[in-house]
């Protein structure tokens, strides 16, 4: 499978590389409040940078846009784990409203997750987590941006789901374009704020960085790295075993985890990004993260 993905993306990228698709806006065509801003309207198609795939709950770019984009995640647990091994697969939908030109709703997690390891046989909803971000610049002539923004995640799912967190969320992002590279960078701070929480009640730390490049209309490869590092385990914590993105488990504050993904976007049309990454730990901490596929679809309006 591995060896067959990247084939498909060629064989598509040389078919389709003469063809001519409309360029698609980066920033929000529907604005609740407001009008949408023309210069984030007028870009060329190489200029739009591809919304980042990987760590779909915690890795947000800097852009104000309204899109609703559907997840699907099958994520490998490694044998030595505290749940043995197996896997979990993930369904989610996530929505992105632009509230005004610089203000966006964000809805980044919901969803259904189904175990199937060596110690949880079982399925359930996961938490749900919204909040604001504010793109506090936007200078389209360097396709220069930044944002901030703030969540709360409320611990309603389902513990079968490894979930019942409840966790404030602070973040800062950055992108540069040069031409038809794009890249990025994303800071996430989590302060746990349940004091009971059944899976611990650590405060983390999470980074993210991206690229993509503009290969043709139809498609770009992308690149992605995540960092997950625990800055105070917390009173509650029951294992010293990184959770990652998965579950808040803590991890040591030493037991820093660092994955890789690969993969990239097709666009058939001017509104809709289908978008595939393989993603797999560069460090060999104990943690939760075997590998992972995420499959994304992402219709822009």
């Amino acid at each position: 499978m591995r060896r067959l993905i990247p084939s498909a993306a060629l064989a598509l990228t040389t078919a389709f590389a003469g063809l001519a698709v409309p360029a698609a806006a980066q920033h929000a065509e529907f604005v609740l409040f407001g009008e949408s801003n023309p210069a984030g309207l007028e870009l060329p198609a190489e200029r739009k940078h591809v919304h980042p795939i990987t760590s779909p709950y915690y890795h947000e770019d800097s852009f104000v846009t309204s899109d609703v984009r559907a997840w699907f995640l099958y994520h490998d647990f490694p044998k030595s784990s505290p749940i043995t091994g197996g896997n979990a697969k993930v369904y989610a939908v996530q929505a992105r409203v632009a509230l005004t030109d610089r203000l966006q709703f964000v809805a980044t997690k919901d969803g259904y997750a189904d175990f199937d390891s060596g110690l949880i046989q079982d399925d359930g909803f996961v938490d749900i987590a919204a909040g604001v971000k504010w793109n506090f610049l936007q200078d389209w002539d360097n396709d220069l941006h930044a944002a901030v923004g703030i969540a709360y995640e409320i611990g309603v799912g389902d513990d079968e789901a490894l979930q019942e967190d409840d966790e404030l969320r602070l973040w800062a992002s950055v992108d540069k374009g040069f031409d038809k590279l794009h890249v990025g960078a994303t800071v996430n701070l989590l302060i746990a704020t349940g004091s009971e929480d059944p899976l611990g009640d650590s405060d983390r730390l999470f980074w993210h960085a991206r690229a993509d490049y503009f290969l043709c209309e139809w498609f770009s490869p992308v690149v992605e790295l995540n960092g997950y590092h625990t800055i105070n385990e917390g009173d509650n914590t029951p294992l010293n075993f990184s959770g990652v993105d998965v579950a808040n488990l803590g991890g040591g504050e030493s037991e820093d985890v660092v994955t890789v993904g690969l993969g990239g976007e097709f666009r058939p049309t001017d509104n809709l990004g289908l978008r595939f990454a393989y993603e797999t730990p560069l460090t060999d901490n104990d943690d939760l993260f075997g590998y992972r596929w995420t499959f994304s679809a992402v219709f822009s309006f």
